[in-house]
């Protein structure tokens, strides 16, 4: 196998993103692996390296590490090229430890395992929903369940918003977080990434429907993140009567709908793991979306 060489990109934002389009493949890069991800880490006081990997003068990989102290992450990359073998992805991580100074932990976006990549958590699964097919051929692939809860609540009259400022839902969200006990970007997160990425923020909300005691009241809300073909769920809340009335479920299909005619072609849903709740897992399944396996979370030994 020919060595692997490492270099800084020297790109700027655009360039990044373009190098990015020409070597992701399906479902793509993910967000921790978008040029204002890191803008946002440096701003919060972090390092950020992005590199690029090439093998025989081609370029197969991008990586964008971020670092403290230390301590280097690379979570859901490198960004491999289509067709890089598993020994070719585990010497790239293996050269990228021997490239940054310090210590190297990395989430690898596909499971990577072997001699010199030493697991700390276990693989988690990441819900991908493809929006290729067309809109009916996308509502046929919902569960039944699912669709039919959808359809309860199109017919319930709730009225689904462009929302220009999430605050609350921000707030709301955060407040959910607490009493669950789940980890998170924080909600500032969503108005970096507003300001650093012009246009690419979906927020939606569901207000009650007119007749009805819940008339104007927020039911529910979710905020997706836009990123190349790809966009990810980043918040999302429900209120007991927009649970009861498949507030949520509206919102995501409106959501996908939106997303799709912008030219998005996948959603990242966010992690499907038993331990965060079976009703939570079936929710983001039951779009259609594949369990997809990211690789186990690893301290990555030079090589």
């Amino acid at each position: 196998m020919e060595r692997i060489e490492i270099s800084e990109s020297g790109l700027d934002a655009t360039g990044w993103a373009t190098a990015l389009a020409a070597i992701e493949g399906v479902p793509g890069a993910a967000l921790s692996q978008q040029w204002i991800y890191g803008e946002i880490a440096r701003a919060g006081g972090r390092r950020v390296r992005r590199l690029v990997l090439t093998c025989g003068g081609r370029r197969i990989s991008l990586a964008q590490a971020i670092g403290r102290a230390g301590l280097w992450l690379i979570s859901r990359g490198p960004v491999w090229r289509a067709g890089v073998s598993a020994d070719q992805a585990r010497a790239g991580l293996r050269a990228l430890a021997r490239h940054l100074p310090g210590l190297l932990i990395a989430t690898p976006g596909a499971p990577t395992t072997g001699f010199g990549l030493i697991p700390l958590v276990t693989a988690r699964y990441q819900a991908i929903w493809r929006l290729g097919p067309e809109p009916p051929h996308l509502r046929a692939g919902l569960d039944g369940k699912w669709r039919n809860r959808l359809a309860a609540a199109e017919r319930s009259g709730i009225a689904v918003v462009t929302d220009p400022d999430p605050a609350w839902l921000i707030r709301a969200e955060a407040d959910q977080r607490r009493v669950r006990g789940y980890d998170g970007l924080p909600g500032d997160f969503v108005t970096a990434w507003g300001r650093g990425a012009r246009g690419q923020v979906l927020a939606l909300r569901a207000l009650g429907a007119i007749a009805t005691p819940q008339a104007g009241e927020n039911l529910a809300g979710v905020v997706f993140l836009r990123h190349g073909s790809g966009a990810s769920y980043q918040i999302g809340w429900s209120g007991s009567y927009g649970r009861a009335c498949g507030a949520h479920n509206l919102l995501l299909w409106r959501a996908a709908l939106t997303l799709r005619a912008q030219g998005v072609r996948w959603l990242d849903l966010g992690d499907v793991n038993s331990e965060a709740g079976a009703g939570l897992m079936r929710f983001k399944l039951g779009t259609g979306a594949e369990a997809v396996s990211l690789g186990a979370t690893g301290l990555v030994l030079p090589g």
